[in-house]
Protein backbone atom coordinates (compact mmCIF):
# COMPACT_ATOMS: atom_id res chain seq x y z
CA UNK A 1 0.00 0.00 0.00
CA UNK A 2 1.51 3.34 -0.99
CA UNK A 3 1.71 6.28 1.40
CA UNK A 4 -1.25 8.16 -0.12
CA UNK A 5 -3.47 5.09 0.37
CA UNK A 6 -2.23 4.84 3.97
CA UNK A 7 -3.07 8.52 4.55
CA UNK A 8 -6.54 7.97 3.09
CA UNK A 9 -7.07 4.90 5.29
CA UNK A 10 -6.01 6.83 8.41
CA UNK A 11 -8.44 9.66 7.67
CA UNK A 12 -11.22 7.18 6.89
CA UNK A 13 -10.58 5.26 10.12
CA UNK A 14 -9.98 8.13 12.55
CA UNK A 15 -10.76 11.37 10.71
CA UNK A 16 -14.04 11.86 12.53
CA UNK A 17 -12.22 11.80 15.89
CA UNK A 18 -12.22 14.95 17.96
CA UNK A 19 -9.25 16.56 19.67
CA UNK A 20 -9.92 16.01 23.35
CA UNK A 21 -8.51 16.95 26.67
CA UNK A 22 -9.41 15.99 30.21
CA UNK A 23 -12.14 18.61 30.22
CA UNK A 24 -14.90 19.21 27.69
CA UNK A 25 -13.84 22.88 27.58
CA UNK A 26 -10.55 21.82 26.01
CA UNK A 27 -12.15 20.09 23.01
CA UNK A 28 -11.73 21.52 19.56
CA UNK A 29 -14.96 22.14 17.67
CA UNK A 30 -13.92 20.23 14.53
CA UNK A 31 -12.88 16.69 13.71
CA UNK A 32 -9.37 15.75 12.65
CA UNK A 33 -10.44 15.53 9.00
CA UNK A 34 -12.31 18.85 9.05
CA UNK A 35 -9.26 20.50 10.61
CA UNK A 36 -6.86 18.98 8.05
CA UNK A 37 -9.02 19.98 5.08
CA UNK A 38 -9.52 23.53 6.38
CA UNK A 39 -5.81 23.92 7.03
CA UNK A 40 -4.93 22.72 3.51
CA UNK A 41 -7.55 25.03 2.01
CA UNK A 42 -6.12 28.02 3.88
CA UNK A 43 -2.66 27.14 2.56
CA UNK A 44 -4.04 27.01 -0.98
CA UNK A 45 -5.83 30.32 -0.56
CA UNK A 46 -2.50 31.82 0.52
CA UNK A 47 -0.93 30.51 -2.73
CA UNK A 48 1.42 28.18 -0.88
CA UNK A 49 3.32 25.68 -3.00
CA UNK A 50 1.97 22.13 -3.20
CA UNK A 51 4.50 20.81 -0.67
CA UNK A 52 3.32 23.28 1.98
CA UNK A 53 -0.34 22.55 1.19
CA UNK A 54 0.52 18.86 1.71
CA UNK A 55 2.20 19.70 5.03
CA UNK A 56 -0.91 21.64 6.07
CA UNK A 57 -3.10 18.63 5.30
CA UNK A 58 -0.79 16.15 7.04
CA UNK A 59 0.49 18.16 10.04
CA UNK A 60 -1.61 16.28 12.62
CA UNK A 61 -1.48 12.86 10.96
CA UNK A 62 0.60 11.53 13.85
CA UNK A 63 -2.47 11.81 16.08
CA UNK A 64 -4.34 9.33 13.85
CA UNK A 65 -1.77 6.54 13.98
CA UNK A 66 -2.92 4.81 17.17
CA UNK A 67 -6.29 4.17 18.70
CA UNK A 68 -9.69 3.10 17.57
CA UNK A 69 -12.08 4.95 15.29
CA UNK A 70 -14.11 6.31 18.19
CA UNK A 71 -11.25 7.35 20.47
CA UNK A 72 -10.42 11.01 20.90
CA UNK A 73 -7.09 12.48 19.83
CA UNK A 74 -4.50 13.50 22.38
CA UNK A 75 -1.30 15.47 22.01
CA UNK A 76 1.73 13.21 22.45
CA UNK A 77 4.53 14.46 20.21
CA UNK A 78 2.23 14.00 17.22
CA UNK A 79 4.38 16.34 15.15
CA UNK A 80 7.08 13.64 15.02
CA UNK A 81 5.02 10.45 14.98
CA UNK A 82 4.04 10.43 11.29
CA UNK A 83 7.41 11.55 9.91
CA UNK A 84 8.74 8.01 9.46
CA UNK A 85 5.64 6.93 7.54
CA UNK A 86 5.64 10.04 5.36
CA UNK A 87 9.41 10.07 4.78
CA UNK A 88 9.49 6.38 3.86
CA UNK A 89 6.63 7.08 1.46
CA UNK A 90 8.70 9.60 -0.47
CA UNK A 91 7.85 12.99 1.00
CA UNK A 92 10.87 15.26 1.35
CA UNK A 93 11.92 18.04 3.71
CA UNK A 94 9.59 20.62 2.13
CA UNK A 95 6.66 18.58 3.52
CA UNK A 96 8.24 16.92 6.54
CA UNK A 97 10.05 19.84 8.18
CA UNK A 98 7.07 22.22 8.52
CA UNK A 99 5.16 19.30 10.09
CA UNK A 100 8.03 18.54 12.47
CA UNK A 101 8.34 22.21 13.45
CA UNK A 102 4.69 23.28 13.72
CA UNK A 103 4.49 22.73 17.48
CA UNK A 104 7.75 24.61 18.02
CA UNK A 105 6.28 27.36 15.82
CA UNK A 106 3.40 27.76 18.28
CA UNK A 107 5.86 28.00 21.16
CA UNK A 108 7.88 30.58 19.17
CA UNK A 109 4.83 32.72 18.33
CA UNK A 110 3.60 32.74 21.93
CA UNK A 111 7.08 33.96 22.91
CA UNK A 112 7.38 36.70 20.30
CA UNK A 113 3.84 37.98 19.67
CA UNK A 114 2.00 39.26 22.74
CA UNK A 115 -1.43 38.95 21.07
CA UNK A 116 -0.88 35.48 19.63
CA UNK A 117 -1.65 33.54 22.83
CA UNK A 118 -4.98 35.36 23.23
CA UNK A 119 -6.16 33.94 19.89
CA UNK A 120 -5.44 30.32 20.76
CA UNK A 121 -8.33 27.98 21.49
CA UNK A 122 -8.59 26.52 25.00
CA UNK A 123 -7.42 23.15 23.64
CA UNK A 124 -4.41 24.78 22.00
CA UNK A 125 -3.54 26.66 25.17
CA UNK A 126 -3.74 23.43 27.14
CA UNK A 127 -1.53 21.54 24.65
CA UNK A 128 0.95 24.43 24.72
CA UNK A 129 1.52 23.81 28.42
CA UNK A 130 2.22 20.14 27.66
CA UNK A 131 4.52 21.03 24.77
CA UNK A 132 6.90 23.20 26.78
CA UNK A 133 5.22 26.60 26.85
CA UNK A 134 7.02 29.75 25.80
CA UNK A 135 10.48 29.48 24.27
CA UNK A 136 13.43 31.15 25.92
CA UNK A 137 15.83 33.31 23.89
CA UNK A 138 18.15 30.41 23.04
CA UNK A 139 15.27 28.19 21.90
CA UNK A 140 13.97 31.01 19.68
CA UNK A 141 17.39 31.38 18.02
CA UNK A 142 17.66 27.63 17.44
CA UNK A 143 14.14 27.51 16.00
CA UNK A 144 14.69 30.42 13.60
CA UNK A 145 18.02 28.98 12.42
CA UNK A 146 16.23 25.97 10.91
CA UNK A 147 15.74 26.10 7.16
CA UNK A 148 11.98 25.51 7.24
CA UNK A 149 11.15 27.74 10.23
CA UNK A 150 9.34 30.38 8.18
CA UNK A 151 7.22 27.71 6.45
CA UNK A 152 6.41 26.18 9.85
CA UNK A 153 5.26 29.59 11.07
CA UNK A 154 2.92 29.88 8.07
CA UNK A 155 1.57 26.40 8.75
CA UNK A 156 1.04 27.26 12.40
CA UNK A 157 -1.09 30.31 11.54
CA UNK A 158 -3.32 28.20 9.26
CA UNK A 159 -3.47 25.50 11.94
CA UNK A 160 -4.87 28.04 14.41
CA UNK A 161 -7.48 29.30 11.93
CA UNK A 162 -8.70 25.89 10.71
CA UNK A 163 -11.30 25.27 13.40
CA UNK A 164 -14.71 26.24 11.98
CA UNK A 165 -17.46 23.63 12.31
CA UNK A 166 -19.31 23.00 9.06
CA UNK A 167 -16.97 25.04 6.87
CA UNK A 168 -17.05 23.91 3.24
CA UNK A 169 -13.79 22.62 1.82
CA UNK A 170 -12.73 20.47 -1.10
CA UNK A 171 -13.10 16.74 -0.30
CA UNK A 172 -10.22 14.58 0.89
CA UNK A 173 -9.87 13.07 -2.60
CA UNK A 174 -8.90 16.46 -4.00
CA UNK A 175 -5.99 16.71 -1.59
CA UNK A 176 -5.00 13.06 -2.06
CA UNK A 177 -4.48 13.92 -5.73
CA UNK A 178 -2.32 16.84 -4.64
CA UNK A 179 -0.26 14.44 -2.48
CA UNK A 180 0.26 12.25 -5.56
CA UNK A 181 1.45 15.35 -7.46
CA UNK A 182 3.89 16.28 -4.68
CA UNK A 183 5.33 12.76 -4.69
CA UNK A 184 5.65 12.81 -8.49
CA UNK A 185 7.37 16.20 -8.39
CA UNK A 186 9.83 15.06 -5.72
CA UNK A 187 10.79 11.97 -7.72
CA UNK A 188 11.57 13.93 -10.89
CA UNK A 189 15.27 14.23 -11.58
CA UNK A 190 16.61 17.76 -11.54
CA UNK A 191 17.16 19.49 -14.86
CA UNK A 192 20.66 19.36 -16.19
CA UNK A 193 21.86 22.17 -18.38
CA UNK A 194 23.96 21.17 -21.32
CA UNK A 195 26.51 23.75 -22.40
Amino acid sequence: MDVVCKVEALFERRGSSLYTGQALARRESVSALEHALQCAQLAEWAHADNALVAAALLHDLGQLLDGGPDEGLNDDHHEERALTLLGAGGFGPAVLEPIRLHVQAKRYLVSTDASYADGLSLASKHSLSLQGGRMNAEERLIFMSQAQASRALQLRRWDDLAKHPGKRTPPLGYYLNLLDDVLRESSQPGRVSVA
